[in-house]
This record gives C-alpha cells, sequence and structure tokens, in this order.
C-alpha cells in the first residue's frame, strides 16, 4: 500500500508499505478520507527522527478487518478513528490502525470527508471541556436556572475551537466569550446574543481583546478558559481577565504558561490521553460524538479536499505552518495518491 512519511521541513515521502495488521483490540481500516492536523508538521520539528513517520491520525473510511477482542465493529462498517499518535498505522495510508475504543461508527448523513475532519480535534476538545476544566457534560448540561457560567473560547474559528464551541452549547454554557480572527462569520452561526455570548476580534489588538471580555463577563468572575491557540497573546491576554480561582487550559505541551495568579488551576490538554489515563473517557465520547453528529447537534468543520491524495499532504502541511488554513480542515482523498490499490 502507499504510505506518506512526514519528516521536518516538513517533507513527504511516499513509500510502498505493508498492510497493517491488528492486534485483537485494534481495527484496521481502508482509508477513504485521511484529516491533516497542526501536530503533523510541528511533531517532526520537535522530536527529530522519531518523529518520522505517518503522522495522520484523523482515520475515516470502511473496516477491513477487527481483532478478536472487537464486538462493535465488522468489516464493511463506515467508521471514522482517531489513530494512537507517534505509532505505526497512521492515517496517511491506504490502510490504517486504530484501537476500537477510540473508532466510532461513521452515521449514514455523515460523508467520509467530514468524517475525517473530526475525531483528534473534537476529542481534544471534549478533554480540555470536560477532563480538564471540569464544566458539566452534555447529558448533564448546567441548569438553566443556574448563574451564568462564562467560558472564554480563545481561537474559536480553529476546529479545537469550534467544536469546543459547540459541545459547550450542548452543555448549556453560557455567556460564550468567543476570540477569533478572519473567519468570524463561522463562529457567529453558533452563538446566541440573548444570552449573552459574543465575538472578539483578536485582529484589533491585545487592549480590545482584554476589554471586550471583561465587558462581556459584566463583574461575574471568569472561572473557565480554553485556549485553542496557547501563543502570539492569548496567554498574556488570558492572565489579565482569569479569576484567581479560575482554571484555563491550553493545547501546546512544554510550557509553563506564567503571569497567572498562583491559585490559578492551569494544565495542558493533551488528546493522546485518550489512549491513556482517560481510556474510558475516550471510549465514551467516541460515541456520544458520534449520536450527535447523527442528530445534527454537532457539525464537522469545513473540509477542503486537498489534490493528488497524499500526494497533497506536504503542501497542506505547509500551508499549516504558514498560518493560511482558517476555519478548514485539509483533507484527502486517498484513492486519489498516484500508484493507489495497484497493490497491498
Amino acid at each position: 500500500m502507499k504510505e506518506a512519511i512526514v519528516s521536518a521541513g516538513p517533507k513527504v515521502k511516499i513509500v510502498d508499505s505493508s498492510v497493517p495488521k491488528p492486534n485483537a483490540d485494534q481495527v484496521v481500516t481502508k482509508v477513504i478520507y485521511s484529516g491533516s492536523n497542526p501536530k503533523d508538521w510541528k511533531v517532526p520539528e520537535w522530536s527529530g527522527d522519531k518523529g518520522v513517520l505517518n503522522q495522520g491520525d484523523d482515520i475515516s473510511g470502511i473496516v477491513h478487518e477487527v481483532g478478536e477482542n472487537v464486538v462493535e465493529f465488522k468489516k464493511g462498517d463506515r467508521v471514522m478513528a482517531f489513530h494512537e499518535m507517534m505509532t505505526p498505522g497512521g492515517s496517511y495510508a491506504e490502510y490504517a490502525l486504530s484501537w476500537k475504543h477510540t473508532t466510532f461508527h461513521l452515521p449514514k448523513n455523515i460523508s467520509f470527508s467530514e468524517g475525517a475532519a473530526i475525531p483528534l480535534a473534537a476529542l481534544t476538545a471534549a478533554v480540555g471541556l470536560y477532563a480538564r476544566l471540569g464544566l458539566p457534560e452534555p447529558w448533564s448540561p448546567a441548569s438553566k436556572a443556574s448563574s451564568k457560567t462564562p467560558l472564554v473560547i480563545y481561537g474559536a474559528s480553529s476546529s479545537v475551537g469550534s467544536y469546543a464551541l459547540q459541545l459547550a452549547i450542548k452543555s448549556n454554557i453560557h455567556p460564550l466569550i468567543t476570540v477569533a480572527g478572519r473567519a468570524s462569520s463561522h463562529v457567529e452561526q453558533f452563538l446566541d446574543k440573548s444570552k449573552g455570548d459574543v465575538l472578539i476580534d483578536y485582529r484589533k489588538g491585545d487592549e480590545h481583546v482584554v476589554s471586550s471580555i471583561k465587558s462581556a463577563l459584566n463583574g461575574t468572575p471568569l472561572l473557565h478558559a480554553f485556549d485553542a491557540v496557547s501563543e502570539n497573546g492569548s496567554v498574556e491576554n488570558l492572565t489579565q481577565v482569569v479569576d484567581a480561582k479560575g482554571k484555563v487550559t491550553f493545547v501546546l505541551p512544554g510550557k509553563d504558561y506564567p503571569g497567572f495568579a498562583d491559585t490559578v488551576e492551569k494544565s495542558t490538554t493533551r488528546v493522546g490521553d485518550v489512549h491513556g489515563d482517560l481510556k474510558d473517557f475516550g471510549y465514551v465520547w467516541s460515541r456520544y460524538l458520534s449520536k450527535g453528529l447523527e442528530e445534527g447537534w454537532f457539525k464537522a468543520q469545513p473540509q477542503e479536499v486537498v489534490p493528488g491524495g497524499l500526494g497533497g499532504v506536504e503542501q497542506a502541511l505547509k500551508n499549516l505552518k504558514d498560518g493560511k488554513a482558517s476555519a478548514v480542515k485539509y483533507v484527502f482523498k486517498i484513492e486519489d495518491t498516484p500508484g493507489a490499490g495497484s497493490g497491498q
């Protein structure tokens, strides 16, 4: 099968590889579409030779083979899946490997392209909101009669931010104080101004962002903030608005995030934890997200299909590195890869 190997640059090499084999608890999927994420170019730069591998983690396709302990999925099922990062069997290939607990059924009303835009970013949003910030889950939402629960989502037009926004709405979290830029219209469609939800344009400067957040809070302490950017001024702005008793979670690892009161609970949202300490969390949310897609209250980030299948991965990752993506997920139709289907 054809497989794309990513190295620093980003540079991508298409190679011939063997179709992966599942262990007892894994699923092998024939990939119809693969998604992409900023980490796909970042990890090879951070990790050196260890990061030179198939970095794709968003699988969307048809089940090819299952391990002996897998009972929820069978050959021919439409699925999406979050591949375990930094392991063999990634989604930049004709066939990919996932654990059964982070494999999702793809509802009939959702396309394979949409499915490729969901797993990693949606699970990241869930981990941040519920495992790190401790907000009420959608199946036990905040009471309509309760006092306001302001939540700042910084980078609300990104895939993680957009998914966090949709999940927070399902949890009845308001007011939602969102920060975005040129893709503001994408965010505005989700907001309910009658509940105090607002959009703040970061392009107007840090002073505007801070003052607008304070204005939206209207004296209510800010106890929850999800920073889906975690750089370029977002952290510094949040230090000025998060209450001393608050919680804030970030998406970039390996940073200290100084400037907050010592009593602020800071955390890093690592989606890889669903393949570790948050395995049960990942199991529940993989199924609940399928439900949200089927019922229509959860929607995929808009996609741009990059020409050339796996041959388009390098350019897409360069675009991500250069900040050209705005409210869009780059996805790849695997059968468009030169030489795909010629052998396993």
